[in-house]
Formats: C-alpha cells, structure tokens, sequence
C-alpha cells in the first residue's frame, strides 16, 4: 500500500483495518500509546490540529490500543480525564508543558507505555533523542511567517531557527507525517528526508453534508479562532471590497480569541455591523447549518497545515475563496473545488464568485465530491500504519 506520494510499501496489507492493525500491534507486545500535543479538543483554544488528534485516537482506542493523551492544562478543565475512550493528562503552562511532558515520560509517571506519537505544533518534543520505542511525528505545517505574530523580535527569530535549522537533523530517521503534500514540500525544503515523510490526507467528519436552503441574500461564512495568524481584519477589508459590488453581501464570523476587541472596532469603524455578524462560539449543528446557508466559506489566514474549515465546508456543498498558502491549496482545489487567490485580490475573488451563479454551482459539486473522498476512517488508518510499520520494523532490527 502506497501512503501519500512517496510512501513507503506494505504490499501483505493492502486491505487491513485499523482494527487489524491494533491487533498486529498488540501482538508485537505494543498496546500503550502515549500521544503527546500541545493542547487537547477542550482546550479552548483548540482548533483543527485537536480535531485532527482526537479523529484518530479515538478510533485507535476503539481498535482496542490504550491512548493516552498529554497536554498543557487548560482553563476549566481537568488535570486528568477520559474522552471518547482514551485517557486525557493535562499539566504545565504552554511553555512548561515541553519539559514537564518528557521528564513525565522518562519517569513513567504517566505509566508505561509501549509505543509514542509525537505532535510537532512549532515547538518539538526532541522524541528522537529520549524516546527509544517506535514512535512517530506528525507535524501539520512549517510556522515560517507565523512565528512573528506568535513571538516578539528575537524570540520569533529563534523560533523561527528551532523549526528550520535546530531540530529537523535530531529527526533524519524519523518517520514524519503532514497532512497535504503542500505541507511536504515544506518539510522537504527545511531538510527533511524524502523517504521518511508520509503525506496521510485530513477526513471530514459524517455530520457536515448538505442540506436545508441556501441564504436569499449573498453570505459569507468564515471560522477561525481571532489570532494575528487568521487574518480576520484582512478578511474584513476583503469584505468590504467585495459589498462594492455585491451590495447584499452579509458575512458571518464564527468563533473569538486575542483579537476580538480590535475585529469589533474594526467594523465599527467601517459602519459595517448592519451586515458584517459575530456569532462567537456555535454548537455543531449550528455550524453544519451555516456552512450549508452559506454560498462561500471564505479564509485570509497567513499559514495553514490542511484547511479544515474549508473541507468541512466543501462536505456541505458550499466552495471556499480563499488566501494562496500551502495549507488551502491542499484543501482547496483551485479553480475546481475553490478559489484561491493573493491576499491584494481576496475581495474581488469573493466578488467574482458570488457574482458568478453558474461558476459558483460548478465549484460546489466539485467542492462535495471531493470532500467525499476524505474521511477520517482512512486518515486515522494511514497514521496507523505507519506506526505499525515502525513497531514492525523495531521487532525485524
């Protein structure tokens, strides 16, 4: 079986399940899998990578594996919990979750475990030089620019060298998987080995499909949480670029975060609130509602691993306008299944597609046939397979 682009073949095992991938595990003595990440999915701040995270953990610890699941803490939640069938730890502050989460590990604190799954969000793990079990590493995207709204002046530049000069040799026989092969190119770039980087494409969950009725009026529907890295006050002027020519134009910002102060200022100073809505937070179902209401999904973020919003979108038949970054040209097939366009041009794209009924029609069933096609039963199979592989490849050596 071929996994992304340049995976690597294991031709006895074309048609196994992730639940026969557990079992072969377990009988490489390999049951306990410590997953390590920087936030969990009731972080408050969690966004598509804690998706991404908890879509396979669960439905490893459904084929039987033991997962637990360490974090930072976060506000109101607990230091220990069980969630959908794996078990959650959540200590130390964002930065001191690093130290505190290996030194747990070569202490066994967390208990024993037998295999490792590291998240590489910016900051790595440093696995390869601790960790002496199979492992992996996921990393869903390059920070690149991101680190200079993350971090102030130096501590952006070391970040920024972390990433691209400092770790990637400590991870040369590492098994590392990215969501997209946009994301692997990156990595590639940076140094990473061409044979040792796994592209295993994001799902999108059953409960985003289409139905009910498109808005009467031209709507916009962004989701994100509000931090420099989304862009959102540049896709509020791309907004109000686009309301020049399509003067029904309403757009629906759903979510919060640092930026919302200065996002509600911004509107208001643009004499824009009659059509440009926060809702905050949704329930689910009232997102599957929006993305189905809307016409367009639209999204300025500067970096990307995949683009979830956008694919969960596209499962509602609604097509995405969107910035030309690596993380929405694997979600966003442009021309087909989507717009993309250079951050100067966003507005007229969202124009020109709202403006374009025939246009807009055609993006949207390319949009649902492709999200068809990315479930997260076979990204959750692809990432178990190559931990599988490494667990194979430890007990051959």
């Amino acid at each position: 079986m071929w996994i992304g682009s340049l995976g690597y073949r294991m031709s006895t095992q074309d048609a196994w399940s992730i639940e026969d991938y557990a079992a072969d595990m377990i009988g490489h003595g390999v049951r306990r899998v410590h997953t390590l990440a920087w936030r969990d999915l009731d972080d408050p701040d969690a966004g598509g990578s804690e998706v991404h995270a908890d879509e396979f953990m669960r439905r490893w610890a459904a084929a039987g594996l033991d997962i637990t699941h360490r974090t930072s803490a976060a506000h109101g939640q607990l230091a220990e919990s069980r969630r959908h069938g794996y078990n959650v730890i959540r200590r130390g502050s964002r930065y001191t979750v690093f130290p505190r989460a290996i030194v747990g590990e070569l202490t066994r604190r967390m208990g024993p475990y037998d295999a490792l799954v590291e998240i590489w969000n910016g900051v790595p793990w440093f696995s390869p030089v601790w960790c002496r079990r199979p492992r992996i590493t996921f990393l869903h995207h390059v920070h690149g620019p991101m680190w200079d709204q993350i971090l102030p002046g130096p501590l952006a530049g070391f970040g920024r060298a972390l990433e691209t000069r400092l770790a990637p040799p400590f991870y040369r026989r590492t098994r590392m998987l990215t969501p997209s092969d946009a994301t692997r190119d990156e990595l590639l770039a940076i140094g990473f080995r061409p044979e040792r980087v796994t592209a295993v494409p994001n799902g999108v969950s059953d409960d985003f499909h289409p139905g009910g009725d498109r808005s009467p009026l031209p709507l916009v529907v962004a989701v994100g949480r509000f931090a420099p890295v989304k862009r959102f006050d540049q896709l509020i002027e791309a907004a109000v670029v686009a309301k020049r020519r399509v003067p029904d134009l309403q757009l629906h910002l759903v979510g919060s975060g640092p930026m919302q102060a200065e996002l509600v200022a911004l509107v208001a100073g643009h004499v824009a609130g009659g059509w440009i809505t926060f809702l905050g937070h949704v329930e689910h179902r009232q997102l599957v509602a929006l993305y189905q209401r809307a016409w367009i999904v639209a999204s300025a973020s500067l970096a990307e691993g995949w683009g979830l919003t956008l694919t969960e979108a596209a499962a509602c038949g609604t097509p995405a306008v969107a910035t030309d970054i690596n993380g929405h040209r694997s979600s966003v097939v442009d021309g087909v299944t989507g717009v993309l366009a250079p951050l100067p041009r966003l507005g007229d794209a969202i124009a020109d597609v709202l403006l374009d009924d025939a246009t807009r029609d055609q993006l949207a069933v390319a949009a649902l046939a492709r999200a068809k096609t990315l479930t997260w039963e076979s990204s959750a199979r692809g990432i178990i397979a190559a931990l599988h592989h490494q667990v194979v490849r430890r007990q051959v050596t």
